[in-house]
């Protein structure tokens, strides 16, 4: 390949992560250190599987040429005696993605041992940093070498235990490939054990999502579901930042301004939301209290953590909200439309402005036409080719330890395509296979959801603990996708038991035979269990689980499901929706002035926004969205 496609590939990938980043992240508001960390992570991770891909078609072209030119010299040999000499085989020529020796093993190098200090080491820290209520750049620091400590503490002890092991281990000699090779394989150990769980989910939910997602009834009712759950979520997220805004204001009004710790109050108070902050700047001057107790430097740091952690909260599910509105509004026009005799789509609630593409290209007419007949089609199709793509994956990771007969399903067409010497087709398979891999798994990191510790939201809503902690996710789940990406085209010789010319991506991790329980155990029978865990990701066995222990998923036969679609449909009957509003980010947000379910439905906020319009109203007791600058609005309980 020559330097200019290479390059191109490198700022392709790079832009693809920056991309991602940027619709998940902040880049305006958020700390400069998170987000070059979580791009440099996301970017290396993605790199990898653009790369590799060529990496084999190189080592492909160099052992055909390799055997070509030792069959060349027996023959010549042979014909010593003859005039006829043979010529080079037309099997040495270098494909167009050839690349040359010595570029791909230093790139290996540098991208696998960055993203391994990112993950073990820079992102650890950095999430206790980002996390930190510290008021200066000293205290973060301290706070987040303090919170570490347990966690580099543990990384040690494990160092030394199996430096000690392989210095006492008979047949091994200690030396610093072994221990390198012995610290890779535990990595990639517990890589892998995470990447067939989340593996084994997205084989079976891509391509069910797909096949349900074709029906607007299904995701109609989805919606509702989500609407019934986030109302409550929402509620909390309000009751909780109003809670901590008491708290801050009673820090406002009892550390005067002539205090030294007013400048730690006044941090704070730059990161509340500006109706909040509006009222405590009027309730100091009216204050004449003096009697209240003053926080301490302590309590005011763990008042700040407290505040960026309700205020973060608070806005994403406000964001989470005015999606679910619009989506919902848009399911049924689409359920509104399927029986329109004109074959127009015409919109509850249209758009002022319109783009080019929707006035010439992305018509009414084509708009019906795509959401009312051809998705269902596509979506339905689109599932049945990623469901054979699955059932081609699950096929290869139970039988790809064996090698006589070759049974793994991508090492047979692999090596069809090495036998024709097409490299651009053995390049293509390779990238649609490891490609169609990380999207189930990175798919899966992007769906999971820890509380409110771990949750990756779309429209930069995301905050800094999550951003980094898929950072090391991504780090700690690409190598050993990989080795198993190779392993099912019998490129490692641990697994094909071959003596053949390596990529250059193995030679980076080592020989795994140093540890044959690895190589020969966890590495080949590990991977089977993906089939067990397809079946129950098949029948719902995890999301039952959650719904016995009270975390509701939607599941189609389920009271509790029913009830909460139920729930979500009132919430939009009993509604008043307020029409011309202005527009929240990229997306199309609804003013609300009433919300049902505050507190496990138990108290009743009522949200009054005043907005002119000039289309009429209706109602609708959901919430109000916000502009980039919040206007001040009314709360009352009922």
């Amino acid at each position: 390949m020559s330097a200019a496609a290479f390059s191109v590939v490198v700022f392709v990938v790079f832009l693809l992560a920056l991309y991602l980043l940027q619709r998940y992240g902040d880049l305006r508001k958020q700390q400069r250190m998170v987000l070059l960390g979580t791009h440099l992570s996301w970017y290396l991770c993605f790199l990898i599987v653009f790369v590799l891909p060529l990496d084999v078609s190189t080592v492909k072209t160099l052992f055909n040429c390799f055997w070509s030119l030792s069959t060349l010299q027996l023959l010549n040999q042979h014909n010593t005696n003859s005039t006829f000499k043979t010529s080079v085989p037309k099997v040495c020529e270098e494909p167009w993605s050839y690349i040359a020796d010595g570029i791909l093993p230093v790139f290996w190098r540098v991208v696998y041992w960055t993203s391994q200090f990112l993950t073990w080491l820079l992102l650890p820290f950095m999430q206790s940093y980002s996390q930190s209520g510290a008021f200066s750049t000293v205290g973060k620091i301290k706070t987040a070498l303090i919170e570490n400590a347990i966690y580099y503490g543990t990384y040690l002890l494990i160092f030394i235990a199996l430096l000690f092991y392989v210095a006492a281990h008979p047949k091994w000699k200690l030396s610093w490939t072994a221990i390198q090779t012995i610290g890779i394989t535990a990595a990639n150990t517990w890589g892998l054990f995470l990447l067939v769980l989340l593996l084994s989910y997205g084989l079976v939910e891509i391509p069910r999502s797909y096949w349900f997602s074709s029906s607007n009834d299904f995701l109609l009712a989805k919606t509702y579901f989500k609407v019934a759950k986030l109302a409550t979520e929402k509620a909390a997220a309000e009751e909780n930042l109003a809670d901590v805004m008491e708290e801050v204001a009673d820090a406002s009004v009892s550390v005067r301004f002539n205090h030294s710790l007013r400048k730690c109050v006044d941090t704070i108070l730059t990161k509340c939301p500006d109706k909040y902050r509006e009222e405590m700047g009027s309730n100091v001057e009216s204050s004449q209290n003096n009697n209240r107790i003053l926080p301490t430097k302590t309590g005011l740091v763990n008042l700040h953590k407290k505040v960026i952690s309700a205020v973060q909260t608070e806005s994403r599910t406000w964001v989470q909200w005015c999606i679910l509105l619009d989506q919902i509004f848009h399911l049924e026009d689409v359920a509104k439309n399927q029986s329109c005799p004109q074959r127009i789509f015409t919109h509850s609630f249209p758009s002022a402005h319109h783009s080019w593409i929707q006035r010439f290209i992305y018509t009414p007419t084509v708009e019906w036409y795509w959401e009312c007949v051809c998705r269902r089609v596509f979506y339905r199709l689109l599932a049945v080719i990623l469901a054979l793509l699955s059932a081609a994956v699950i096929w290869s990771e139970c039988t790809f330890f064996s090698t006589h007969p070759v049974l793994s399903l991508f090492a047979v067409f692999v090596h069809k395509a090495e036998q024709q010497h097409i490299y651009i087709s053995m390049e293509m398979l390779c990238f649609v296979i490891i490609l169609f891999m990380c999207v189930c798994v990175y798919s899966t990191v992007f769906r999971i959801r820890f509380f409110n510790y771990y949750h990756l939201v779309p429209h930069h809503q995301t905050d800094a603990y999550s951003l980094q902690f898929s950072g090391m996710l991504f780090c700690r789940l690409t190598p050993p996708l990989c080795l198993n990406f190779l392993g099912l085209i019998h490129m490692d010789s641990a697994v094909s038991h071959q003596d053949r010319i390596q990529t250059s991506y193995m030679s980076i991790m080592g020989s795994t035979r140093l540890l044959p329980v690895i190589s020969d155990g966890f590495y080949i029978y590990y991977p089977m269990l993906v089939l067990l865990l397809c079946v129950a990701t098949f029948y719902n066995l995890g999301s039952r689980c959650l719904n016995l222990l009270g975390f509701h998923q939607y599941i189609n036969d389920n009271d509790m499901t029913s009830d909460l679609v139920d729930e979500g449909k009132e919430l939009i009957r009993r509604g008043t929706l307020v029409t011309g509003c202005s527009r929240y980010l990229p997306f199309r947000c609804f003013c609300i002035v009433e919300m049902l379910c505050f507190s496990y439905w138990i108290k009743t906020i009522i949200i009054r926004c005043s907005s002119s319009t000039s289309r009429g109203t209706r109602t609708m007791s959901l919430g109000c969205p916000r502009d980039p600058t919040p206007k001040k609005r009314r709360i009352m309980n009922g």
